[in-house]
């Protein structure tokens, strides 16, 4: 009676603890994804570009400009630290469309769909690993930051509100690096998708913003990425800046704008061949 018991508690702890296929194709694809994500120059590249303008734009800040255009107040290391994190960000969007459009273009999705048919997974493991990639690099940008701002000899500053700047910041890098991968998803093209995305970012929304209201142009992503690293752009108004989102809304806006881009790239990717 004791052995069948036993017997009963081993076969149903196995059961139990035996993740189900979908969760063992998920992570057998995760684990190949962060294999490709190592190995690829790419990557180095990024993570180099990150912490190397963090440093410069500090150190230009700081030694250079030295004085707050528009607070008119000498730049402290409180104030500059996560200046580049807007540069950054656009860096994340970028590597997250490589990483399904690089695959595209040099033909490696068909093993990859040959081992494991489920795009749906595929788009999830290149999603996680995006997301990780983009948390990376704010992070690196961020460590960048502080060392060009003391190498500068920037005085410290308020640093009251640090611990959330940088919280905010690589939510921010990390959403932006998923919303490369939907804007991936989408083209398809390394270099029109590359294309898309700074033409948008550096010149479509400074010209939507011109012509349509601030409560509808803070809803578009790269202006609520402004809104959450606090930066501001020649052309804001008064206007603008009074009809600002909270943080929370602006990750809002941003993780929605991410999640709708991998949602519509991975329904027409499964359609593609259907």
């Amino acid at each position: 009676m004791n052995t069948t018991t036993t017997t009963n508690a081993t076969a149903t702890f196995r059961s139990t603890a035996t993740p189900s296929p979908v969760i063992r194709d998920l992570r057998a694809a995760i684990r190949s994804e962060w294999i490709k994500l190592r190995s690829v120059r790419a990557t180095t590249i990024f993570a180099g570009l990150s912490i190397v303008i963090g440093v410069a734009m500090s150190l230009i800040l700081g030694a250079v400009v030295k004085t707050d255009p528009y607070e008119h107040l000498p730049f402290t290391i409180g104030n500059t630290f996560l200046v580049s994190i807007w540069i950054t960000t656009l860096f994340a969007v970028v590597a997250g469309t490589l990483l399904f459009t690089s695959e595209v273009q040099h033909g490696t999705l068909a093993g990859a769909l040959t081992s494991r048919p489920s795009k749906p997974i595929i788009v999830a493991a290149k999603t996680s690993v995006a997301a990780v990639l983009g948390l990376g690099m704010g992070a690196l940008g961020i460590v960048g930051g502080l060392v060009g701002g003391i190498a500068s000899g920037m005085d410290t500053g308020d640093t009251s509100g640090a611990i959330p700047g940088v919280a905010w910041a690589l939510v921010l890098t990390t959403l932006a690096s998923v919303l490369g991968v939907g804007v991936g998803l989408i083209v398809r093209h390394s270099a029109a998708a590359v294309t898309a995305v700074l033409v948008w970012a550096l010149a479509v929304e400074t010209l939507v913003r011109g012509i349509l209201p601030a409560t509808v142009t803070r809803l578009l992503p790269f202006t609520a990425a402004h809104g959450l690293t606090g930066t501001r752009s020649a052309t804001d108004t008064p206007e603008a800046l009074a009809a600002a989102l909270s943080n929370v809304a602006n990750a809002l806006v941003i993780g929605l704008w991410a999640a709708g881009a991998v949602v519509i790239g991975t329904a027409l990717w499964i359609r593609q061949d259907s």
